[in-house]
């Protein structure tokens, strides 16, 4: 299977829903970083703490076991190998699941592609829980990242047809980031995130499903990150995004808006600041000019499709999902921390 990521760093991803464990092996990062355990833990959590409609006790055991890699809280420069217990693995197996393939789910697309032998519980090597191990590679890759002072975070921009207020594209701060990566429900307008909360009840209630949109930012990174055509920044954010179970699209910057503004609408003015720092006075690129950073907060905006609604599921299978999107949140920004560090290592006196 397709499950490593291979740009200067090297992401692994292993395990199924219901086996032993799931886990992943990162290598190729810098050596002697400091790793703090406990932000790592906060980081994880997150993919749980808001509203996901089921929370059992195996998704709250959810801490990594690290196996080697950090000594002494810092990388040592060795594979950094972690993996996670799978306390639940004797849940009831899907009905039918050999005749009749969920809607929603890849189990026909599974089978075919595996001879039938891939291992279909709990949507085995499909499932989201393998975002885990996605979140907690890029926990670490963030870490190292915020210690150069470059910062990630996202917010639910939409839920249904409940809009957050947006990022400032130009001036996003640091703080910004960090004060909606501090919440519960990661939204800008707490208002529009009690909207979003009680749309989401209520499809669950129905029996139904919602997807929506995360919009994820990344500031401080410095201009010339990246490489032209196939090895460009948003090439590679854009691959690992799509390695998130349920995503539909990406866009950067005005994205798809892009073409319904004429050429002196899309483009963005260059101009020095009194700092001598080149900077743009708007940011319809969304940070990255021919697969290179330009120095202005990288954004993009990801759709996802709704989970399969309870009408859908077939006897005896996991706990209905009404939206995924929430628990999301630090998966997005996890995905981007991966490719983000993996160019910044080409970057002069990185390391």
């Amino acid at each position: 299977m397709s499950s490593i990521w291979n740009n200067r760093i090297s992401v692994s991803i292993f395990g199924e829903a219901q086996g032993p464990a799931i886990g992943v092996t990162i290598d190729n990062l810098p050596p002697g970083e400091y790793i703090d355990a406990d932000e790592l833990v906060r980081f994880m959590a997150r993919r749980n703490s808001a509203i996901s409609g089921e929370i059992s006790q195996r998704r709250r055991n959810a801490v990594p076991h690290i196996m080697s890699g950090i000594y002494n809280d810092r990388t040592t420069g060795a594979p950094l190998c972690a993996f996670i217990h799978n306390e639940e693995t004797s849940a009831p197996q899907h009905s039918g699941i050999d005749r009749l393939a969920r809607q929603g789910h890849a189990d026909y697309t599974g089978a075919v592609r595996y001879r039938g032998f891939n291992d279909v519980r709990d949507s085995g090597h499909f499932s989201e829980r393998l975002t885990i191990p996605l979140c907690f590679a890029g926990a670490i890759c963030g870490q190292i990242l915020e210690r150069r002072g470059i910062y990630t975070g996202a917010h639910i921009a939409r839920i249904h047809n409940i809009k957050d207020n947006p990022f400032d594209p130009v001036n996003v701060s640091r703080d910004a980031v960090l004060s909606v990566r501090r919440k519960n429900f990661p939204v800008i307008n707490d208002r529009k995130g009690w909207l979003m909360t009680e749309d989401i009840n209520k499809a669950g209630e129905a029996g139904e499903s919602l997807g929506g949109v995360i919009e994820c930012v990344s500031v401080n990174v410095p201009a010339g990150i990246g490489s032209p055509v196939f090895d460009g920044l948003e090439n590679n954010i854009a691959q690992l995004i799509f390695g998130i179970p349920g995503v539909m699209g990406i866009e950067f910057g005005a994205g798809f808006l892009s073409s319904k503004m004429v050429g002196s609408q899309s483009d963005d003015d260059f101009y020095v600041n009194e700092h001598g720092h080149v900077l743009t006075r708007t940011n319809n690129h969304g940070g990255i000019l021919g697969g290179i950073s330009t120095g202005m907060p990288i954004m993009l905006n990801v759709a996802f499709k709704p989970s399969p609604p309870a009408s859908n599921q077939q006897e005896n299978t996991a706990a209905h999902v009404p939206c995924s999107v929430p628990r999301l949140v630090p998966c997005v920004e996890a995905a981007v921390n991966i490719a983000l560090l993996s160019h910044m290592l080409d970057y002069p006196n990185f390391c």
